[in-house]
């Protein structure tokens, strides 16, 4: 039988968190100042005195604050695909029309939601020396590569190179978005998921609904 002290002491919770919750942690902490006092004007400690951890936990999981900006950088597209990927699941099976106006909806509503951190992450990325590959080349574009591709090979629309076509629509649908937010203060969501999703349409061969 247990005793009294072995009892007490059942059920709760170890005092040392998980690495991968540390580190969203501290990740968590970066994205709320850089939003609020901009990357320059937030020092590590205070990332980490907001998180709650030592200084130094800091830099077991990154190596400077440019680290974190590309490990936000990484969460954010994992973030966003995810959202892309749910919209396009939820359509039936072979209604490819539906899915890629999912996909295009999905896409727009999650870059317009997160502009602000999108901004600090890659817009910082872009002032430093770098190559085009990011624009390029990441899991947005592959996954909807995977699409056209999908939906070429079941005829729904035909397509003669599928990577093309994605980083045209993906290129597109980022500069429209980029376009619209600084005209306008307060982008009109529905007319800009509508021409969008006509320019999807259009791209692939297929008459705007």
């Amino acid at each position: 039988m247990p005793s009294s002290k072995m009892s007490k002491h059942r059920g709760k919770p170890p005092r040392t968190k998980p690495a991968e919750v540390r580190r969203d942690d501290l990740m968590n902490a970066a994205v709320s100042l850089f939003l609020k006092n901009g990357v320059a004007h937030t020092a590590i400690e205070q990332i980490t005195t907001r998180a709650q951890v030592a200084k130094g936990t800091f830099y077991l999981y990154f190596s400077s604050k440019e680290n974190i900006l590309e490990a936000l950088g990484e969460r954010f597209a994992e973030q966003l695909l995810a959202g892309i990927k749910a919209a396009v699941a939820e359509k039936p099976a072979h209604h490819w029309k539906e899915k890629l106006a999912a996909w295009s909806a999905a896409c727009l509503t999650g870059y317009l939601d997160s502009i602000r951190l999108h901004d600090i992450v890659f817009n910082r990325a872009r002032s430093r020396p770098h190559t085009r590959v990011g624009l390029i080349d990441n899991i947005i574009i592959d996954h909807l590569e995977d699409l056209l591709q999908s939906g070429t090979r079941r005829r729904a629309w035909k397509i003669e190179d599928p990577r093309f076509t994605a980083v045209y629509l993906f290129s597109a649908l980022h500069g429209i978005v980029d376009y619209t937010v600084a005209r306008e203060k307060r982008p009109n969501v529905p007319l800009l998921k509508k021409r969008i999703e006509h320019l999807f349409f259009r791209t692939v061969g297929l008459a705007p609904t």
